[in-house]
């Protein structure tokens, strides 16, 4: 007799200890292991420039791993950083936030990589994340990610090495890859 897969959704999700290194994707409880010092490194990076810039704009806030993005009932993601405008802060609940952030940025991890570019890609898609950040630490690659009128992420911007990243959501914000992945 086959196994059975037992789907979860965020009642057992919000059941798991505070700190628990998982995140629910699918219905699928998927273990995450801590981030490794350059994935760190450079999420330091991201996070204080943007946070720098929208603090001077009082456009909104920008949170960091570990926080819950509650997207649905089977998925409860921890974005490496997320950006949410001031318009929608209401979204932003003790215990996460609670719809889709403007601006997610994820860093690539060997251990969660598959599910930041396929599983996580489609939900961010499918429930309206307006720009979608890949930054690649091992191939010192950045992908931007735009929802189109259809919603459906395009390529909108990517580097290699060099190339200054600009958000369309934050209007004027920008960020050289030498300031992302400067060590």
């Amino acid at each position: 007799m086959p196994a059975v897969k037992e789907k979860h959704d965020i009642k057992d999700y919000k059941l798991l200890p505070e700190g628990s290194p998982y995140q629910l994707i699918e219905g699928e409880l998927v273990m995450t292991p801590a981030p490794t010092t350059i994935h760190q490194i450079i999420s330091g990076n991201v996070f204080i420039k943007m946070t720098a810039f929208v603090k001077e704009k009082s456009a909104g806030l920008v949170l960091y791993a570990p926080v819950d993005v509650y997207i649905d009932e089977e998925n409860a993601f921890q974005p490496d950083i997320v950006f949410v405008s001031k318009q929608r802060r209401d979204i932003i609940k003790d215990d996460g936030i609670h719809s889709a952030p403007e601006i997610v940025i994820e860093i690539l991890s060997p251990s969660t990589a598959y599910y930041d570019m396929k599983k996580k890609f489609r939900m961010y898609e499918k429930f309206g994340v307006k720009e979608y950040w890949i930054v690649d630490p091992e191939m010192k690659t950045f992908e931007l990610y735009a929802l189109s009128e259809k919603g459906k992420f395009i390529l909108s911007a990517g580097f290699t090495d060099q190339g200054t990243v600009k958000s369309g959501i934050l209007a004027g914000f920008e960020i050289t890859l030498e300031e992302i992945f400067l060590a």
